[in-house]
């Protein structure tokens, strides 16, 4: 076996290419990781939003069950029956 020693330009342009593939590791893991936080916010919007469903259904029923069939004017405070 033989051995062979690079030149300083060879072995600058290998270190080179080798820190800016760690540069290139480093932001696909910061990038991940931000993706799994907006996943985890995207799951807890989710669940925010089924809570309102609930409540909008169930005040809906209640009202519903109040006024009869209609429709509400929020601006003026009204229910306004079919």
């Amino acid at each position: 076996m033989t051995t062979k020693v690079l030149t300083q330009e060879e072995l600058q342009l290998l270190k080179s290419i080798q820190e800016k593939r760690l540069q290139l590791t480093e932001q696909f893991g910061i990038i991940e990781l931000r993706f799994q936080e907006l996943e985890l916010q995207k799951e807890f919007l989710k669940e925010e939003l089924k809570k309102l469903r609930k409540e909008e259904t169930n005040i809906g029923e209640t009202l519903q069950q109040k006024y009869g069939d209609g429709t509400i004017n929020l601006e003026k405070g009204e229910f306004i029956g079919v």
